[in-house]
């Protein structure tokens, strides 16, 4: 049996527990360490933070601050901010990364795949040609090659200039 040693995935691990009492959606924005909480960008009613587990370098979530499930239930208010993040989002990523391409999703509900199921997120990831190669094809494992940090500090300023 062939081993990855992946250290930094025991917080993932660890965390993904069934106490739905605290959200890490609604906890990451109050506290104001946004380096810390990989918070790139904060607007009134929504942000954008880096995925702690990405799927591939830049991948990032928009997201309301209030803590709601289904996207009918945003106001106007905030269902438009986050249509604009997601476009803010975009020309940050096309500055950092030149992606030629670009997934962005939404799962309402855990049967259509959401992780974090009681508070709504999209999900924006940059798609290079060939980012599905033979890695996780034949060993059935993901690189990642830039640290959050390092992703972190280059989209921050990226948000500075959309």
């Amino acid at each position: 049996m062939d081993h990855m040693w992946a250290p930094w995935r025991m917080e993932y691990v660890a965390s993904n527990s069934n106490d739905k009492s605290v959200c890490v959606f609604c906890e990451s924005p109050k506290n104001q360490n946004d380096k810390e909480n990989h918070i790139v960008y904060r607007g009134k009613h929504c942000y954008v933070i880096l995925n702690k587990f990405p799927y591939n370098n830049g991948h990032v979530m928009v997201l309301p601050y209030q803590h709601l499930s289904d996207l009918l239930d945003l106001t106007e208010e905030t269902h438009y901010e986050c249509q604009e993040l997601i476009k803010k989002t975009i020309k940050a990523l096309r500055n950092v990364f030149n992606p030629p391409g670009i997934n962005i999703g939404l799962n309402m509900g855990s049967a259509a795949g959401a992780g974090i199921a009681e508070h709504i997120h999209y999900h924006i990831l940059p798609r290079w040609e060939g980012d599905t190669n033979f890695m996780p094809v034949i060993a059935g494992v993901k690189v990642i090659s830039e640290s959050l940090d390092a992703t972190y500090l280059k989209l921050k300023e990226a948000f500075k200039e959309t």
